[in-house]
């Protein structure tokens, strides 16, 4: 009997040992590990990432440059437009003292020429503790995240078979256009171009309320909205004529789409008792109306026959380049809303007399003139793509600078 226990013994040494089960992963922490592979395989972060060292990079010029001719770099973030709304942000449109039209004279309703949503942005962030100046850079910045996140969506329907590479080659070029310093500036154009992508991303998904609130929205940030409202409003109508299965929702962004400019607009026709007094008061307080491009014409023509400066004839080369390259998206068949609202864009900056040294701001929300250059970089080799990228963004970063330093005019 010993003798059989002994066996036994032995024989339950030479068994091998169960395994250790590993410990049940919680709930959390499975949450977690499947947000976090999300996140390595999304291309988001990559575009945030990317426009975050563009624009930091060019900003880092401009405070150079800014120190060299003994200024601040605050002072120029802040500069032209900026000051006005810096100034509604804190005081509103009722209260906003020394006014001045074109001819220095007072001038109480030329606050009504800048729309509301900025400044309206700018104030919420302070009544969560910032000061305006810090408040009114961290929107802009904020926006520019989400313009980047856009842009990839953009570059997916512009060219499915490159994955998200040219979505991230429109970001950099975006990010670094020449004058794309304004994204980092107390200036409209980061929340505009922002609403503007995804109202875009909206139209080519055809996901019709977000197109509609985001043309609402832009169409409180300025007044190129209606540029915007005219590609969302005839692509939806397209899908409701077609019959389509989403023409409810296609008929209800056509309807949400102009409440924010078509309000404003007729906000500030009730203020001045003229149906007509926005474009009023953009001409009293800076000579500014539509004039079918006569004053652009004239400009153009004294810029490249006359002895101008670099950054004047800079600048015409650059809108010259951009009509060239509308027409290069319309023959390599960019989606038709993208086209139209990109030649819109320009036509609107093109044909309005005013500043006509402001134009490259003007055109930086018409971001689909840069989807043929995205498109032909995206088919070549990576360093091809790389090189011809960052020698954009080197001249962007350039002229932006230049601009806010060595330019003695309104930008």
């Amino acid at each position: 009997m010993d003798t059989l226990i002994v066996l036994r013994e032995v024989d339950d040494l030479d068994q091998p040992a169960a395994p250790e089960k590993a410990p049940r992963q919680g709930r959390p922490a499975r949450v977690l590990d499947r947000v976090l592979d999300r996140l390595a395989r999304s291309p988001y972060p990559r575009a945030i990432l990317l426009y975050l060292v563009i624009r930091t990079a060019s900003v880092q010029l401009l405070d150079l440059l800014a120190a060299r001719r003994g200024t601040t770099l605050t002072d120029r973030l802040t500069a032209w437009d900026g000051q006005w709304y810096l100034r509604l942000a804190v005081h509103g449109y009722a209260d906003l003292p020394g006014t001045l039209d074109a001819a220095r004279q007072p001038y109480p309703d030329a606050p009504m020429a800048f729309f509301p949503l900025y400044p309206k942005l700018v104030g919420a962030v302070m009544w969560l503790g910032a000061d305006v100046v810090t408040a009114a850079l961290a929107v802009s910045v904020l926006a520019g995240l989400v313009l980047a996140c856009g842009l990839i969506r953009i570059g997916r329907a512009v060219s499915p078979d490159r994955g998200d590479g040219t979505g991230l080659l429109l970001v950099a070029l975006w990010a670094g256009a020449p004058m794309a310093i304004v994204f980092s500036m107390a200036y409209t154009e980061a929340v505009f171009c922002a609403f503007a992508v995804w109202a875009l991303v909206g139209v080519l998904e055809r996901r019709w309320l977000l197109a509609g609130l985001c043309t609402f929205a832009a169409g409180l940030s300025r007044s190129t909205a209606v540029v915007l409202v005219a590609v969302v409003v005839v692509a939806a109508l397209i899908t409701v004529f077609r019959r389509d299965e989403k023409r409810w929702w296609a008929l209800a962004g056509a309807v949400i789409a102009p409440l924010g400019v078509a309000g404003y607009l007729g906000f500030v026709a009730y203020r001045t008792g003229s149906w007509t007094g926005w474009q009023d008061i953009e001409l009293r307080g800076w000579n500014t109306e539509f004039d079918f491009g006569a004053e652009t014409a004239d400009s153009v023509l004294a810029r490249l026959t006359g002895d101008e400066s670099v950054f004047s004839t800079l600048t015409v080369l650059l809108l010259l380049g951009a009509v060239a390259l509308v027409l290069v998206a319309a023959f390599i068949r960019v989606p038709w809303p993208l086209t139209l609202y990109g030649a819109g864009v320009l036509l609107l900056a093109i044909g309005t007399r005013g500043l006509p040294d402001a134009k490259i701001r003007f055109i930086l929300p018409a971001f689909p003139v840069l989807v043929p250059i995205a498109i032909g970089l995206s088919k070549r080799r990576t360093v091809t793509a790389v090189a011809a990228a960052s020698a954009w963004v080197v001249l962007g970063a350039w002229f932006s600078a230049h601009a806010l330093t060595a330019w003695r005019y309104a930008i």
